[in-house]
């Protein structure tokens, strides 16, 4: 399970071979959601500040999350990518 970021007890994650559309995991105090690099909810939830975080860093880190997608499309290794402040 390769976590590729943390910021406020939120942990995102991005499997290597995983189905499309492109896509994050994050995971906030035993909730789970799946959601587009636009911050679209594919699957699942989380408690409204978390989601509005979460969208929030996956919109200003789009370009570094399709660059991950491609790299575990490819088996290889994830970069992590910089918390929200």
């Amino acid at each position: 399970m390769p976590v590729i970021s943390r910021f406020y007890g939120i942990v995102i994650i991005m499997y290597f071979n995983d189905h499309n559309p492109p896509h994050l995991h994050a995971k906030y105090s035993g909730d789970e959601a799946l959601l587009t690099f636009d911050g679209d909810v594919l699957q699942g939830g989380l408690p409204g500040r978390a989601m509005k975080l979460v969208k929030e860093w996956a919109l200003l880190h789009r370009e570094e999350l399709l660059n991950n997608w491609e790299k575990a499309r490819l088996g290889m290794p994830l970069n992590e990518i910089a918390p929200l402040d």
